[in-house]
C-alpha cells in the first residue's frame, strides 16, 4: 500500500468523545469517519459493525470496551478522533485518552440527559482543562427533548454551555439544524448514509427560538473580547470569521461550551459538526506547552512544532495475533520519520521506529512521518510500554503519563486447569500491559494470585480476553485476609529440646518471657543472659527459632506480631549443644509461653474515604455502619460529601460494588491500610474454625 499523506501540525486536530454509555460516542465516529469517507462502509453498533468496535468481546457486549483511535478529514484537515468506553469500569481507557487530546467531545443523549459516566468523564476534562464541545446525540429517538438536555447540561456540568446549533423537530421528525452563527438552516436529505443536506428557510416552528438563542449566542461572545463587545453594542454586523474565533477563543479559555446536536444513526448532522471541530478545536501547536523533564530533573516546555528535537508518549499498548505488540503514541515535539531512533526514558532503552503508521480503528496506514501533535502507531517496539517516553537521545526527556484511576476491586484467580496454571502469571502480565488499570501478582502469605481492576464487568471482559488471547481459563475467588496474631498478657516458660541417637546428641535449653507490645510496634527479642547459662554464640539462634515459630502462629496459622520476647535463662551441654539444638529450642519456649499469653487474633483496619452526591449520604452511612465502621467525619466538596471512616478490610468485600448500587453509580471511594486491631470473638471464633478445617482438608 502506497504511504498515506503526512499532516502538518495546524491541519490536525486531537478530539476525544466522550459521554456515558449507550450515548452514541461510537456510532457519532462511525458516522463521521463514513461521511468523511475515511472509513469504506457505514457500521452499526448493534450488530458490532462500527468502526471503532474491533475486539469480539466489544460485540459480545454491545458496547465500547477500550480506547480506539480513528481519523476522519474535512477540508485538508485531519481530526484524530479518540473512542472511549462509556462504563465506569474501563475509566482508564478515557483517562489516557484525555491524557494525548487537545479538546473533548461530549456526547449528551437527547432523551437520557446528563448522567453518571457523563458526569465522571466531565471530571477528567477540568483536570486536564480539555476546551469541550457537547453534541447532544439521537434526537431521533423517542422521547428525545433538546431543551431539557440542554438544562440538564448546563445544571450539572458547565452554566456556560449555550447552542451553537438548535434542532428543526424532534424524534420522528427531526429533520435539520439551524446554524446560529449564519442564521441557515439545514434540512438532511433521508435515506442517504452519509449526512447529505441542503439549505432551507428557517421554519417558522423554530423562529422564536432561533431568534433568542442567536440573541444570548452573540451576548456571550461580545462578552469574551471589549472591543467586540462595543461594537455589537453599537449595532455593528460582526463578520463569521470574527464570530468564529471568539468562540474558538471562549472555547479554550473555558468561558463558553458551544452544544450542538444530531443523528448519527442517519448521520444527521455529522456534517455540519466536523466543520464545527475543525473551526473550534485547537490544532496542537495553540494548545499549549507541555512540560518535560531533562536527565537533571529540571522542567522544559516542548513546542509542537517541527524543528524541535522529537518527543512522544505512548498512551496505549495492544496485541493483535500475527503482530504482536501495537503502541498507539503522540508526537508532543519534533516530526518523527521512518527509521528514527528514540530513546525509551523509562525503560533506558533505544528503539527503532519502523513501520510508521496512522491509527485508523484496527488498520494501519503506512505514513513516512508524522509531524509534531499527530498521533501515530507502530508494531514491535523492544522494551516499550504505556506511558513510555520516546525521545531523541540527543535531548533526552520524560513526560508525565497517563493518571490512570487506581484499582479498588479485588479478586483471587485461579487457573481452571493445571495447563492454565502454568501460564497463568504470563497471561495476567500481557493484559497489565494492555491495560494498567487491571494489576495482578502472587501474594505468599495469601498463597493466592490476587488481580485488582476497577469493577466486576472490567474483570469479566479481561478474563475473556485471556482465554481468547492466550488461551488461559480461570476461576475467581474472594480474597482471603491477611490476619495476624498478637499476646495480650505477659507470660514466661521454658523450651528444651534434647536428642540423643547414638554419638553426638542434641541439647539447647532456654528459659524466655513474653509481654505485648503496642499496635505496630513490632517485634523485639531481648537476651538477660547471665553467667554464660547460655554461651553468648547461642543466643541469637534462640532468637531466630522464636521468628520462625511466631511467624506460624499458634491461634490460626497466622505471623505473630506486635510483642517482645526476653531470654533470661537457660543451661547448655559442652559437647551436644549447638545452634541448631537452640533454635528448636527457641521455637519450644516460643509455643509453650505464647499459649499462656492469651494469643488473640488481629485483623487489617481500613481507613476509607468515600465521596458521594449528598443525597446519598444517609444511605451510604447506613450501609457503612451495617459493616461496623467507626465514621471519623465528613467534609462538604461542591454537591458530594467526603465520608472518613475506619473499618475491618473483611468488611470491605464487593463494598466498590455495593457503592456503585446504593448511588446509581455516582459514588466511589478510596482505600489505605492503617494497621491491625483485635477481631471481635464472634468473627474470631469463626476465623479460627476455618483455619482448623483448611488444616484438616
Amino acid at each position: 500500500m502506497a504511504a498515506a499523506r503526512s499532516f502538518r501540525t495546524r491541519d490536525i486536530r486531537n478530539v476525544v468523545v466522550l459521554g456515558h454509555g449507550g450515548s452514541g460516542k461510537t456510532t457519532l465516529i462511525d458516522a463521521v469517519c463514513f461521511a468523511s469517507g475515511t472509513s469504506r462502509r457505514k457500521g452499526s453498533v448493534g450488530d458490532g459493525t462500527a468502526l471503532t468496535m474491533t475486539t469480539p468481546e466489544e460485540k459480545a457486549h454491545g458496547m465500547s470496551l477500550e480506547l480506539t483511535v480513528a481519523h476522519a478529514i474535512h477540508d485538508g484537515t485531519k481530526i484524530n478522533l479518540l473512542d472511549t468506553p462509556g462504563y465506569m469500569d474501563f475509566l482508564g481507557e478515557a483517562a489516557a485518552a484525555v491524557r494525548v487530546a487537545d479538546a473533548a467531545l461530549v456526547t449528551v443523549a437527547a432523551a437520557a440527559g446528563v448522567e453518571v459516566g457523563t458526569e465522571m468523564v466531565w471530571e477528567l476534562c477540568e483536570k486536564r482543562g480539555l476546551p469541550r464541545m457537547i453534541f447532544v446525540s439521537m434526537m431521533d429517538k423517542a422521547h428525545a427533548n433538546f431543551a431539557q438536555a440542554l438544562e440538564d447540561v448546563r445544571e450539572k456540568l458547565a452554566p456556560g454551555a449555550v447552542p451553537v446549533q438548535i434542532p428543526i423537530g424532534a424524534r420522528e421528525d427531526f429533520r435539520g439544524v439551524v446554524d446560529l452563527l449564519t442564521g441557515k438552516a439545514v434540512v438532511f436529505k433521508s435515506g442517504t448514509v452519509t449526512g447529505e443536506s441542503e439549505e432551507s428557510a428557517v421554519p417558522d416552528e423554530v423562529a422564536d427560538d432561533v431568534e433568542n438563542w442567536s440573541t444570548e449566542l452573540m451576548e456571550t461572545l461580545a462578552t469574551t473580547d471589549e472591543d467586540l463587545l462595543d461594537r455589537y453594542l453599537e449595532g455593528e454586523e460582526i463578520p463569521l470569521g470574527e464570530l468564529v474565533a471568539a468562540l474558538a477563543g471562549a472555547m479554550a479559555d473555558g468561558e463558553v461550551v458551544p452544544v450542538f446536536c444530531g443523528a448519527a444513526e442517519q448521520s444527521f448532522g455529522t456534517v455540519e459538526l466536523v466543520a464545527k471541530l475543525v473551526e473550534l478545536a485547537p490544532h496542537p501547536g495553540r494548545a499549549g506547552q507541555v512540560d518535560a523533564v531533562d536527565v537533571g530533573g529540571g522542567t522544559v516546555s516542548l513546542r509542537a512544532e517541527d524543528g524541535e528535537s522529537p518527543t512522544a508518549l505512548v498512551f496505549k499498548t495492544c496485541a493483535e495475533p500475527h503482530v504482536g505488540e501495537l503502541s498507539l503514541f503522540r508526537v508532543y515535539s519534533g516530526m518523527l520519520v521512518n527509521g528514527s531512533e528514540l530513546r525509551n526514558m523509562n525503560q533506558g532503552a533505544s528503539e527503532r521506529i519502523n513501520h510508521l503508521a496512522i491509527p485508523q480503528s484496527k488498520e494501519r496506514v503506512g505514513v513516512e512521518a508524522l509531524h509534531a501533535g499527530d498521533i501515530g502507531v507502530v508494531a514491535k517496539l523492544k522494551s516499550t510500554r504505556t506511558n513510555d517516553t520516546l525521545s531523541a537521545p540527543a535531548n533526552p526527556v520524560t513526560l508525565a503519563g497517563v493518571d490512570f484511576p487506581r484499582a479498588d476491586i479485588s479478586v483471587a484467580v485461579r487457573g481452571v486447569a493445571r495447563a492454565d496454571e502454568d501460564k497463568l502469571g504470563e497471561a495476567l502480565g500481557r493484559l497489565h500491559d494492555e491495560d494498567p488499570t487491571f494489576v495482578a501478582e502472587f501474594v505468599p502469605e495469601l498463597r493466592q494470585t490476587i488481580a485488582r481492576g476497577l469493577g466486576e464487568l472490567h474483570f469479566l471482559v479481561q478474563f475473556e480476553r485471556m482465554k481468547r488471547k492466550y488461551g488461559v481459563s480461570v476461576e475467581t475467588e474472594a480474597p482471603r485476609i491477611a490476619y495476624r496474631e498478637t499476646i495480650t498478657a505477659p507470660a514466661e516458660g521454658q523450651g528444651r529440646f534434647k536428642k540423643q541417637t547414638g554419638g553426638r546428641g542434641q541439647f539447647g535449653d532456654c528459659w524466655i518471657r513474653l509481654r505485648p507490645k503496642a499496635r505496630g510496634e513490632g517485634y523485639e527479642f531481648i537476651s538477660s543472659i547471665k553467667g554464660g547459662v547460655i554461651p553468648t554464640k547461642y543466643v541469637p539462634s534462640v532468637d531466630r527459632g522464636i521468628r520462625e515459630a511466631a511467624a506460624r502462629g499458634i491461634v490460626a496459622g497466622y505471623p505473630m506480631v506486635d510483642f517482645e520476647a526476653e531470654c533470661y535463662d537457660g543451661s547448655y551441654h559442652s559437647v551436644d549443644s549447638s545452634d541448631i539444638a537452640f533454635k528448636v529450642a527457641g521455637s519450644y519456649a516460643f509455643r509453650n509461653v505464647a499459649e499462656k499469653a492469651r494469643p488473640s487474633l488481629l485483623e487489617p483496619i481500613v481507613e476509607v474515604r468515600v465521596t458521594v452526591p449528598d443525597e446519598y449520604v444517609g444511605d451510604v452511612m447506613g450501609d457503612l455502619n451495617g459493616r461496623s465502621a467507626r465514621v471519623l467525619g465528613m467534609d462538604p466538596l461542591g454537591g458530594n460529601t467526603v465520608i472518613r471512616a475506619q473499618v475491618a478490610e473483611a468488611e470491605l468485600h464487593r463494598y466498590a460494588s455495593s457503592l456503585r448500587s446504593i448511588t446509581q453509580g455516582r459514588g466511589h471511594h478510596r482505600r489505605k491500610l492503617l494497621g491491625y486491631d483485635l477481631v471481635p470473638p464472634v468473627r474470631a471464633a469463626k476465623i479460627i474454625a476455618q483455619a482448623e478445617a483448611e488444616k484438616d482438608n
